[in-house]
């Protein structure tokens, strides 16, 4: 595989790759499948079956959807869009993309501000954590979050962003847990206190909220917090937003304790407007096409190249017969003026030429005409993209590639 960018958010875990042939989806597929098998210790028939796989064009329109919000739990969510741009900012900074997958990521985040800027989705600032704290809200007795004391457990991307939603509402009593030891960090920058393992138990039996969006290894068990809460006289709400689950499902039938989770959210989120939605689409579709048939077209790039490197080889001998015979006169140089000029009108149609037939998916019939015709062997250019997506049975969002 050439190339890799992750796209880990509360609710998907996606791997865009790039192999550089579709031969070798198959095993790239399988390389990664080992890999997540062997770093997690999960089965590898377990892996493989939590993914599918989607290649070529799908993954473009796929990825240009879910950048745009299309394929979140609250759509038209636009937290969605800046993790984004972060899983590849993170892949350049690691090595791992390619020049393929940055093109493909960039498009997406530009087609994402296009949606943003032509459309009404998304405009009442709707995400995944906001609708949470909604619930949340109409869940309460009391729907002023600036008395509230709130535990929340993680310090990624998406914690910061429940930090700052937290914050616009008037919470100001906010403490922090990370089971990797990083809250320090994050509190330093953002507020809030940060909890070890001895303080954790006390600050969640004094909670009002507790919000998990670590997706850490270890969870938060039913009978662990029911003791921890053993006397609390305050009622409890728990807003499960890992992937992975930061609480254990049992909670929700402790007493006292309320229990959120990512498909509560996808079941309160306001639906959008078909205009809007149908708008949206439309966007997405366009450009995914539109990225195609710019991939389509560089991919004859290399068969472009080849034919004017072997034409102007032929010039060039030529050339050199010529000033053999003629030595560097004023007559050989009006014969070399000529001659580059016409070879440069006889490529004009063969570049239009393969420009539309990649356009139309045909660049093979065109690398095989320049094969036949002139014995010009065209170096394969890297294969698109490869995706894999979510398996809705698993109940979580998936991508690997190949």
């Amino acid at each position: 595989m050439t190339g890799a960018v992750v796209l880990a958010t509360c609710n998907r875990y996606e791997i865009y790759g790039e192999a550089p042939h579709v031969d070798d989806v198959e095993a790239a597929r399988a390389a990664l499948v080992s890999e997540i098998s062997g770093l997690s210790g999960l089965n590898e028939q377990l892996v493989s079956r939590a993914f599918s796989t989607r290649t070529g064009p799908e993954v473009s329109q796929h990825l240009f959807a879910v950048s745009s919000g299309l394929d979140s739990a609250v759509v038209g969510e636009r937290e969605i869009a800046g993790q984004v741009r972060r899983a590849l900012i993170n892949a350049q900074h690691e090595g791992t993309a390619s020049a393929g997958l940055v093109r493909l990521f960039q498009a997406a985040s530009k087609t994402a501000k296009e949606v943003g800027a032509q459309t009404a989705l998304g405009s009442r600032g709707l995400s995944i954590v906001s609708v949470a704290l909604d619930l949340a809200t109409d869940l309460s007795e009391n729907p002023d979050w600036s008395g509230k004391k709130v535990v929340l457990f993680g310090t990624g991307a998406y914690a910061g962003a429940t930090m700052a939603l937290l914050r616009d509402r008037g919470c100001t009593d906010i403490s922090v847990f990370s089971s990797s030891g990083r809250a320090e960090a994050f509190v330093a920058s953002r507020g809030g206190t940060a909890l070890d393992a001895e303080t954790l138990s006390p600050a969640v039996a004094a909670a009002d909220v507790m919000i998990g969006c670590s997706g850490s290894d270890t969870r938060v068990e039913a009978d662990e917090l029911a003791q921890v809460r053993a006397g609390s006289p305050q009622p409890l709400i728990a807003i499960d937003l890992a992937l992975t689950h930061d609480f254990d499902p049992e909670v929700g039938q402790l007493d006292g304790v309320e229990l959120l989770t990512l498909e509560s959210v996808r079941l309160a989120a306001p639906q959008e407007q078909a205009e809007s939605l149908a708008q949206a689409s439309g966007i997405v579709s366009g450009a995914a096409q539109a990225f195609e048939q710019e991939r389509e077209a560089r991919s004859v790039d290399s068969a472009i190249v080849a034919l004017r490197r072997h034409t102007m080889s032929v010039l060039d001998a030529e050339m050199e017969r010529v000033r053999a015979r003629h030595g560097c006169t004023a007559a050989a140089e009006e014969v070399e003026f000529a001659l580059r000029r016409m070879v440069k009108q006889l490529l004009h149609v063969p570049t239009v030429r393969a420009r539309e037939l990649a356009a139309n998916g045909q660049q093979d019939d065109y690398v095989s005409a320049l094969e036949t015709l002139y014995g010009i062997t065209v170096e394969q250019p890297a294969a698109a993209p490869q995706a894999e997506c979510p398996v809705p049975a698993a109940g979580r969002r998936g991508t690997a590639t190949a």
